[in-house]
């Protein structure tokens, strides 16, 4: 077994077809089926069932793929680690951001890693805690900075908080309701919701309820930043968003909050990762860089 043979198995399962796969990895397409070939006469089983809308993975496969994926990322890191910190280090840094970090944080983190490490190339998701899990466990992310999920994660990750946050109502500038005072005012409101948890809208009803007030109807959920920006610049959609949305060049031109008295929390902030796996130096770096924007509140 070859690691190139296991990333062959990862291009395929990623592409969906050898066609893409061949395309991805600028190989031919009959060598690419070899090599998955071979790794199945190897193992003694088929990895792939080939099928007219591409290829899927069989039951072994899919347990297969689950270890090649962390083989594949342990190799991957021991690569980076023998080599020195500095300019001329090459590697790839993983990281899943929820939205309070990508609009608190990373903007001025960015420019101080590309400045230490301009080598070395960012993945950067914006995602949630339960949605990353299994990319943190098989190493092909090192880290996931953002909110705390609602519900404890399975063993095997450590989670460490950081702080706490708040949120603030945001709506459109000129929305009618741009100037009430408290959320009962907002009661007959049409709202969007981020994905703080697989169940946003309950995130959302429970803070309502801490202040004796019906869950809201919300007409759109959303899964990244910018959907709820489009939606909130051209609706008259609330939304009840991290604090950090309003420090944000890109938006704090665009949107208003709506002043409603009292606190409103929102998740802490959290870092999660596999404590058995050290970072290595670059994604050790950009950790600290985006720790230094860490909000007081």
């Amino acid at each position: 077994m070859k690691l190139d043979q296991l990333q062959h198995l990862m291009a395929i399962v990623e592409h969906g077809s050898l066609r893409s796969a061949a395309r991805r990895l600028d190989m031919p397409q009959p060598a690419l089926t070899r090599s998955v070939r071979a790794l199945e006469r190897e193992l003694g089983v088929s990895l792939f069932a080939r099928q007219t809308t591409g290829m899927v993975l069989t039951a072994e496969g899919v347990r297969f793929h689950r270890r090649a994926c962390v083989i594949s990322s342990e190799a991957r890191r021991a690569r980076e680690e023998v080599q020195h910190p500095g300019p001329d280090y090459e590697g790839t840094v993983s990281v899943a951001l929820s939205i309070m970090p990508h609009l608190g944080m990373l903007p001025d983190a960015l420019s101080v890693f590309r400045k230490t490490y301009p080598k070395v190339k960012l993945n950067i998701t914006e995602s949630l805690m339960p949605a990353v899990e299994g990319a943190l466990r098989d190493g092909s992310l090192d880290f996931y900075l953002g909110a705390a999920p609602w519900q404890k994660t399975a063993p095997g990750l450590a989670m460490q908080h950081l702080c706490d946050n708040t949120r603030v109502v945001v709506c459109r500038k000129g929305h009618p309701l741009a100037r009430v005072r408290s959320l009962k005012s907002l009661a007959g409101a049409d709202w969007a919701s981020t994905t703080i948890d697989y169940n946003a809208e309950e995130d959302l009803a429970r803070l309502f309820a801490a202040h004796g007030q019906a869950a809201p109807r919300v007409m759109l959920s959303a899964h990244s930043a910018l959907s709820v920006q489009v939606a909130l610049v051209q609706t008259d959609l609330l939304a009840m968003l991290p604090r950090q949305w309003m420090d944000f060049a890109m938006t704090r031109d665009l949107l208003d909050v709506v002043p409603v008295r009292g606190r409103l929390p929102a998740p802490a902030i959290v870092l999660a990762r596999r404590p058995d796996l050290p970072l290595s130096p670059p994604a050790e770096f950009f950790c600290d860089v985006l720790l230094r924007g860490l909000p007081r509140v």
